[in-house]
């Protein structure tokens, strides 16, 4: 992990907070619990306990796996709808496929991101194809679920294939950081995800002893959600590991840092750097619906259940799992 890298990367453009930002401070660092997803993958829920005025606009996060599969173990989920929202599905190690009701869809592998407006509405599939499920393997992956503002919830669904190699490349004046930049900008440098709600989403590999001190848009919250390794968060070097998330306060500049000792198999601190402009608008959220009210929940149940969210397309090339 991860599998975009690069040799050196003091040969990358390179980022750095201006000399009088204000530092974000660190609010809190919640851990986030283990449960199962789907057909039954294991995940850590790495929002759980955040109140969502900190959040706003993600409104959930799972990590998915890491976890090393025998052969017959890989899972995915079964059809399932969405409204409302979008999902940003990332593979950091294996292999996913995705199908939806609208035409979207393909498969993504190490480094890549599917990007899935619900919009209106529709069903899809996410699963492990059955060359995985056969010979089994690693599967290491984040789905992030961002929030649409009311304007935008019953919108077309669209969908986003982000292979790894788009995505933008950056480092640290020391060159101890590779940053990836999925989606927003960091710097004014721009990621090749396109959002509705402005949001900035970064992984970052951070190596040991290391510290990036980044520009943080002011009107962003700030989110830093650890996937490998031991570090620290904010100037006063809050201590974070794996499967914690660090919510930062105002401010023009987040820091992370970290541990000078990994443990053998994690050589590096592996963090995803979330923020995003709140919507600040009420949110009724049951299930795969993530809605404004109570009425319009209920409408999107109506409408799944009477087939008003799209049909279940013919398979091509992906299991029948879920079916």
């Amino acid at each position: 992990m991860p599998a975009v890298t690069v040799e050196n990367p003091l040969t990358l453009p390179r980022v750095v907070a201006p000399a009088d930002a204000v530092a974000r401070p660190v609010l809190t660092v919640t851990t986030a619990p283990s449960g199962f997803e789907g057909e039954g993958f294991p995940v850590r829920r790495a929002f759980a306990g955040i109140n969502y005025r900190h959040l706003d606009p993600f409104i959930m996060m799972d990590q998915m796996g890491e976890v090393e599969y025998a052969p017959g173990e890989p899972k995915g989920t079964p059809w399932h709808p969405h409204r409302g929202f979008e999902t940003v599905t990332y593979i950091i190690d294996g292999i996913f496929d995705h199908q939806d009701s609208n035409g979207g869809g393909g498969t993504i592998t190490d480094g890549d991101t599917q990007w899935m407006t619900a919009g209106a509405g529709l069903l899809h599939i996410e699963a492990p194809p059955e060359s995985l499920v056969m010979s089994g393997g690693l599967f290491h992956g984040l789905q992030l679920w961002v929030n649409l503002p009311a304007k935008d919830k019953m919108m077309a669904p669209r969908y986003q294939d982000i292979r790894g190699r788009s995505v933008q490349l950056l480092s640290t004046p020391d060159g101890g950081a590779l940053l990836r930049v999925i989606a927003g900008e960091l710097d004014g440098h721009e990621g090749p995800g396109i959002t509705h709600t402005p949001i900035t989403m970064v992984h970052a590999t951070v190596a040991p002893g290391a510290e990036i001190t980044l520009p943080w848009r002011e009107d962003f919250n700030g989110l830093a959600y650890v996937l490998a390794g031991r570090g620290s968060v904010g100037t006063e070097r809050r201590p974070v590991r794996k499967g914690q998330t660090a919510v930062f306060g105002a401010g023009g500049s987040l820091t992370v840092r970290a541990d000078e000792k990994q443990d053998a198999n994690t050589p590096d601190l592996e963090v995803v750097l979330l923020g995003g402009q709140p919507i600040r608008e009420p949110m009724a959220h049951y299930g795969p619906f993530v809605m404004n009210t109570r009425e319009e929940l209920q409408q999107a149940f109506e409408d799944f259940q009477k087939g008003r969210l799209g049909t279940i397309p013919a398979v091509h090339g992906m299991s029948e799992r879920g079916l």
